[in-house]
């Protein structure tokens, strides 16, 4: 069980979302709603007109409501609110809103009451997971069409996935043996007023990429090998003396992979002066991408534990405040970001991969095939990878360099920092076909180098991609092959193949 309090770290947060580690509130965290929601019963008494509390939203913030509408207020705010379209998000995802929200909430500078909190977490322990359409928000005011579309099934409206099956998300509740909650006063808009939908995206893409940047490096050393490339420009002394943190462990990474290789003694005395920049430049280009996702992780850390809401309760300080923190820009920057440096592994790794197959650069078969002529080999499995990369090109221009005014221009300018993150991780997929295709590739490549062996790094991933797929002595239906390596990927294996075999791997 974790309890969720002060600082929710990006280990614990995966643990809740992908484990279903149950979670609770901690015991400061109930004093600090308490707190908050005490102080808006003052304003309450107090009759003074407050934005959200007691007045209408946006363009209608002058407008003042009565007492006795403010659940009613409330209530329309997240039905009129909840208009998003596309798809619905992963459950991993959402999964990753009901908690992010809940831990933005329980910092008690939103005034909403205990029992609305502890709901949020209600539904992510017993995996009742609202139907969140993925489009619709422009990442200021926060995430409020699909934070909306969250907050519908508190009160018994929309759809929920629960037990396996989309359900009204009324029946699922009853089924659950909970109640709708009657939101009141302020509570419905601190549920939508946030960038939870942005973080959880980017969240999960953190974690997932950090594998990817890793994997990006093994199959690096794997063509390095396949076309017995040079290992000087991953010594030490190179980035010493242009020591980025991210080019310092990728070069590390590389030398562990490489260490031990007959292929590098065979070629020792050749004539080859250099190699091209998609071998030679690995630790430049990999690791820009490797400190690019730090700084990302970073961003993401500081969002997971912060107040996102409007307008904020201080208590102590007897002040209501209105800001900005709803606004996406921090990560809408991340996530164009995030979606410009995982480009760039697929861009390099495609290069690579023409390297090989093309017989003019490689020295080996013609698109790694047998039999040239009767058989294609891997010829397309460039066109694909090409593709992808050229899609990725699209996919990372920036979206938060647009706004467009909203709210009769009250909101007048956005972050559309939903869009970018949902971007990364439309790259991030790509990524992995690319990384796939260079992983095949390069087994293929070595295979022709027998009896002679790879770095024992490179040694241990080739013997497990040989486990998992044949040799290509025959042109064979190729795409199932291809998404087996996919998944290793996906699931850390070759990397955990590559760290045994290889010592530390970054």
């Amino acid at each position: 069980m974790i309890e969720l309090d002060d600082h929710l770290s990006l280990a614990d947060f995966l643990q809740i979302v992908r484990e279903n580690e149950p979670v609770r509130l901690g015991v400061w965290a109930e004093e600090r709603l308490r707190k908050g929601r005490a102080a808006i019963e003052e304003i309450l008494k107090s009759g003074d007109a407050v934005y959200g509390v007691n007045t209408g939203f946006g363009k209608f913030q002058n407008t003042r409501i009565a007492t006795d509408k403010l659940r009613e207020l409330q209530r329309n705010l997240i039905l009129s609110h909840a208009i998003g379209v596309g798809g619905p998000f992963p459950a991993d995802v959402t999964r990753g809103i009901l908690l992010l929200r809940a831990q933005s909430l329980a910092q008690g500078r939103s005034g909403i009451r205990t029992l609305v909190v502890e709901r949020l977490l209600e539904f992510l322990n017993r995996e009742l997971h609202p139907l969140i359409p993925s489009q619709g928000s422009v990442g200021a005011s926060g995430d409020l069409a699909p934070l909306a579309h969250m907050a519908l099934a508190l009160i018994g409206e929309g759809e929920v996935e629960y037990e396996g099956t989309i359900w009204p998300a009324a029946d699922a509740l009853a089924s659950a043996g909970l109640e709708p909650l009657e939101l009141e006063a302020k509570e419905g808009l601190a549920l939508i007023n946030g960038t939870q939908v942005m973080c959880s995206i980017l969240a999960l893409l953190v974690a997932d990429a950090r594998i990817l940047n890793t994997t990006a490096d093994i199959a690096a050393a794997m063509s390095v090998e396949a076309l017995k490339g040079s290992h000087a420009p991953f010594d030490e002394l190179v980035t010493g003396v242009r020591p980025h943190r991210g080019a310092v462990e990728t070069a590390e990474n590389m030398r562990n992979l490489l260490t031990g290789s007959q292929i590098r003694v065979s070629h020792s005395n050749c004539p080859k002066v250099q190699d091209a920049y998609s071998l030679r430049t690995v630790p430049q280009v990999h690791g820009a991408s490797r400190d690019a996702l730090r700084y990302i992780g970073d961003v993401v850390e500081v969002e997971m534990n912060s107040v996102t809401d409007n307008p904020l309760i201080f208590p102590e300080e007897g002040r209501v405040i209105s800001g900005g923190n709803f606004h996406g820009q921090p990560l809408a920057l991340a996530g164009d970001f995030a979606g410009i440096a995982l480009a760039e592994l697929a861009d390099i790794s495609e290069r690579r991969i023409e390297q090989m197959l093309n017989p003019a650069l490689s020295g080996l078969p013609a698109f790694l095939a047998e039999q040239g002529g009767l058989h294609s080999g891997l010829m397309i499995s460039q066109y694909t990878a090409a593709s992808l990369v050229s899609e990725n090109k699209v996919l990372a221009h920036p979206a938060s360099v647009d706004s467009i005014p909203t709210s009769a221009n009250q909101e007048d300018h956005v972050s559309m920092g939903t869009i970018a993150c949902r971007k990364a991780r439309r790259i991030f997929e790509n990524v992995i076909w690319v990384l796939s295709i260079e992983l095949v590739s390069a087994a293929q490549a070595l295979d022709f180098h027998k009896p002679l062996r790879p770095g024992k790094g490179v040694a241990a991933v080739h013997e497990a991609i040989r486990q998992c797929i044949p040799h290509l002595a025959r042109d064979r239906y190729l795409k199932p092959e291809i998404e087996k390596i996919r998944e290793m990927i996906r699931g850390g294996e070759l990397v955990r193949i590559a760290r045994e075999a290889a010592g530390s791997l970054k």
